[in-house]
């Protein structure tokens, strides 16, 4: 059996020194506002995740409203994702995220990402896809105001869940 789901995440901007994305970080004249470490590519794909999975949204699990979740490092909340799902015998069989930033440009920093989520997901690099891509100056990324992610997962297991 397969499912898929899709995940969108979005932080604001404001002047910094960098932030973590794919959980990589990057140097950078900006930080994100977020009360984890604010990786939007990571919480995407969370969501992507737990909704091919029927388990809810990122939000469900590790609510902001928690004060153990301030500042807490979003491959935490991936590998936690991954348990749950193989609970429930579900295992990843590919992601595909796409991360929307006008700066700074992240093409450099895609490997990386891509051998970081492949890690936490215990899946093969080859199963982890990341794109980069920016709105051309339109909108509030365009305009620096913020960055976004858009995740697609399938999850795949043996068994009629």
């Amino acid at each position: 059996m397969i499912r898929i789901g899709h995940g969108y995440d979005v932080h604001r901007l404001e002047a910094g020194d960098g932030f973590v994305v794919g959980g990589v970080t990057v140097a950078c004249a900006f930080s994100v506002v977020a009360h984890s470490d604010g990786d939007v590519a990571i919480h995407a794909l969370c969501d992507a995740l737990l909704g091919a999975a029927g388990l809810g949204d990122i939000g469900r699990h590790f609510p902001d409203t928690d004060a153990q979740w301030q500042g807490a490092d979003s491959r935490l909340f991936l590998r936690r994702v991954r348990a749950l799902l193989a609970q429930d015998g579900w295992q990843v069989g590919n992601v595909d995220l796409t991360v929307v930033a006008q700066q700074p440009r992240l093409a450099a920093h895609i490997e990386a990402m891509r051998a970081v989520l492949a890690e936490d997901l215990e899946v093969a690099f080859s199963c982890v896809n990341v794109k980069a891509t920016t709105t051309e100056g339109l909108g509030p990324v365009g305009r620096l105001e913020g960055i976004a992610a858009h995740a697609v997962a399938l999850i795949v297991t043996g068994t009629d869940t």
